[in-house]
């Protein structure tokens, strides 16, 4: 094996081990709310804006929605990603919909 090829394994390996310590000391400084999110009962990002809507009963403003669901779940949400998926899933005509500028709302509470 030539030292180019063992070195890049090492890496790979250094990698892998660093990723391991970063989990752990972000438990240790994470909320128990947090760690119960973490433990295989994390939801989407989709989900969570669903909740934030659900529990509102109105449509908001994604500063709103942003503020919330990190204010709830402990994750921040990127404000572009997160109105382009909105606007994809309001393109297909599913679940959201779009009240005025950057405020969304679910389907069912326009009803």
């Amino acid at each position: 094996m030539e030292i180019k090829d063992w070195a890049k394994i090492q890496e790979e390996l250094l990698k892998a081990q660093l990723g391991v310590i970063r989990g752990y000391l972000k438990n240790e400084d994470s909320t128990e709310h947090e760690r119960k999110v973490s433990r295989g009962r994390s939801k989407s990002q989709m989900s969570m804006i669903i909740d934030v809507l659900e529990s509102t009963k109105t449509p908001l403003h994604i500063s709103e929605i942003i503020g919330r669901v990190e204010e709830q779940y402990g994750v921040k949400l990127d404000r572009e990603s997160v109105v382009s998926a909105l606007t994809k899933k309001i393109k297909k005509g599913a679940t959201f919909v779009r009240t005025s500028p950057n405020t969304f709302g679910l389907k069912e509470q326009q009803r």
